[in-house]
């Protein structure tokens, strides 16, 4: 017999009633019936259930056990008594009457539990992240992680396209965020970066011939961290195409999402690939709020401005005098009452705003029918309420919110407004995962107070209308560049990549970067496009969000086998921690000490 087992814990059925077998697992919970001891033995695959009574010669050594306890038993499987079968888990049907025993690893006090569904603060739970794990909805996260990688791996195999690993120690990354820098020995003063993402490496690969690359690949970045993103490194499903089109690219990647979502939903509905629809960044922010739009739920913003316009109601009208300037509207089906909107007026307080305008559309006190309702329609009159209640497509029993002023000032509490009143009357479809492809991303931006044009989105991003588009005005430049959103995540990031030098210089040029300094920071990349480049394209996938949103939780580090905290702190081991003394001579380094 194997020295630790015959079976795992989630191996014995009916069918082995009368052998002799050996187990090894984790004391989940240990149960005293009457003298004769319960222990419910565990390890990754299941559970299963052993008894020691007196008559057991090793019974005083049971006795001693406790939970989180590892023990190897040996034992003879009995038929449990059909009124005792346990259907929940798998090996219900028998138990293991122990004859012997042996204690493989003695436990100390626990600092939190592993059985049962007791809460404990994260920073115990990261702290001590080897206990935490061995819950059962954290094995089963983790679980669910492997699966879906190995999912998109066959997947993109499938597709003809070979994995290539590109390096960890590299130069910086044009990614956006902060760069980890590591400190040359060999060269000292010099510093090394861990990689934001694989971009200049993968279309490297592409000028090289290759044709279609992937890769699960580790990303780094020294970013501030929020429920949804993890603040040090991340992993993606990493993919570029050389001769494609953007469209390609959706065809490419969506079946390959749609499959890991449909095998691993839960059931779900999740919308065809076909299905997907295209929104232009300038409407997902005037619709949603958001260029990461939640289309579970079905309310679409609208601008309402020309309603408002001279009107009586003179906040919105001395807005609308301004220039730039626009109101719109959030509908809110089925809302049409003044308790809902003297509540969410309450909730946009809290969010910092004065409040919302709005109306409702309610039968009217005199039985004549419907009559609109709320401060805004006293004050615009019933011809202009009419008006709004047919553009927006609202009757009786709904409501309408109103916002105005320049729209990148007030866009994203809208999006939030619509957010919330689609959960506060339960518009969402839940058991659903909505995608929607978000396209035409302006490439520059120009920041009020200087007027300097900058770059808005990524600039190796191809322009539309290539080098002819240049020369007009920057900020009517759209890029090649799209997200894929789902159920309010981006959880892919793309484009079709600027692969001509010279389109290249000019890009930056508008943004204030001389050739010299595009040279220097990408010589490497540049120095390739000069020697054949293919047109190319692909994105990167986010897999811890993707299994986030799989796992139906918002929190990433529920789906990191061993994350940060909130502080980029790692609690398990210690990190950051300070460097010996040798280690910085060795480096040629010094430390600043921290002001205080």
């Amino acid at each position: 017999m194997h020295a630790y087992r015959s079976h795992t814990c989630a191996d014995l059925r009916a069918d082995h009633v009368g052998d002799t077998v050996r187990l090894s697992g984790w004391v989940h919970r240990v149960r005293d019936h009457g003298g004769i001891l319960f222990i419910d033995l565990r390890d990754h695959y299941g559970v299963t259930q052993v008894l020691c009574d007196p008559d057991s010669p090793v019974f005083k050594e049971v006795e001693k056990v406790r939970s989180e306890w590892c023990i190897r038993i040996d034992g003879t499987v009995k038929a449990r008594d059909p009124e005792l079968v346990n259907a929940k888990i798998a090996t219900g049907a028998v138990e293991v009457f122990v004859r012997d025993i042996e204690i493989l690893g003695a436990a100390k006090e626990l600092p939190l539990m592993v059985f049962g569904d007791q809460e404990y603060p994260e920073e115990t739970r990261l702290r001590y992240r080897f206990l935490d794990l061995r819950r059962e909805e954290m094995q089963r996260n983790m679980t669910l992680r492997s699966d879906v990688v190995r999912s998109m791996r066959q997947r993109m195999w499938g597709k003809g396209f070979r994995e290539y690993q590109t390096p960890i120690i590299t130069a910086s990354s044009p990614e956006g965020a902060r760069d980890f820098l590591v400190p040359s020995r060999l060269h000292p003063g010099k510093f090394y970066a861990l990689p934001q993402a694989p971009q200049q490496f993968k279309q490297l690969i592409m000028v090289s011939g290759y044709d279609k690359y992937f890769q699960i690949a580790p990303c780094f970045r020294d970013e501030d961290p929020r429920a949804d993103r993890s603040p040090t490194d991340f992993y993606q499903l990493d993919l570029e195409m050389s001769f494609v089109t953007q469209q390609d690219v959706f065809d490419t990647v969506s079946p390959v999402l749609a499959g890991v979502f449909e095998e691993f939903g839960g059931g779900r509905k999740v919308d065809a690939p076909e299905s997907w629809p295209q929104i232009s960044y300038r409407d997902a922010a005037l619709w949603y709020g958001t260029d990461k739009p939640d289309l579970r739920n079905p309310i679409k913003m609208q601008v309402v401005s020309e309603h408002f316009a001279g009107s009586g109601f003179a906040v919105f009208a001395k807005l609308l005098e301004q220039e730039g300037t626009e109101i719109r509207a959030i509908p809110a089906p089925k809302g049409g009452s003044r308790k809902f909107c003297d509540r969410m007026n309450a909730w946009a307080q809290k969010e910092g705003l004065a409040g919302m305008g709005y109306i409702f559309w309610r039968e009217a006190e005199n039985g004549g029918g419907m009559e609109a309702a709320g401060p805004l329609a006293k004050n615009i009159g019933p011809e202009r309420t009419e008006a709004l209640r047919v553009q927006l497509g609202l009757g009786l029993g709904d409501a309408a919110f109103f916002l105005g002023g320049k729209p990148a000032n007030f866009e994203k509490i809208a999006g939030r407004a619509r957010t919330a009143i689609g959960e506060e009357l339960d518009l969402i479809e839940k058991d659903r995962y909505a995608f929607a492809w978000i396209v035409d991303f302006p490439i520059y931006a120009q920041d009020e107070e200087s007027g300097k044009v900058e770059f808005e989105h990524n600039p190796f991003s191809m322009p539309q209308g290539g080098m002819a588009s240049l020369e007009g005005n920057p900020l009517d430049v759209l890029g090649y560049q799209y997200d894929l959103a789902c159920n309010g995540y981006e959880l892919v990031s793309g484009a079709i990549r600027n692969h001509q030098p010279e389109i290249m210089f000019k890009a930056f040029e508008i943004a204030g970067y001389g050739e010299d300094e595009v040279r220097r920071r990408f010589g490497g990349m540049v120095n390739a496009f000069q020697y054949g480049a293919p047109p190319h394209g692909g994105c990167a996938a986010g897999i811890d969000r993707i299994v986030m949103l799989l796992a139906d939780t918002a929190n990433i580090r529920e789906v990191i086998m061993f994350p940060m905290n909130q502080r980029a702190e790692d609690l398990l081991m210690g990190a950051p921690n300070e460097p010996s003394t040798e280690q910085l001579m060795e480096l040629r380094l010094r430390v600043i000490p921290a002001e205080k």
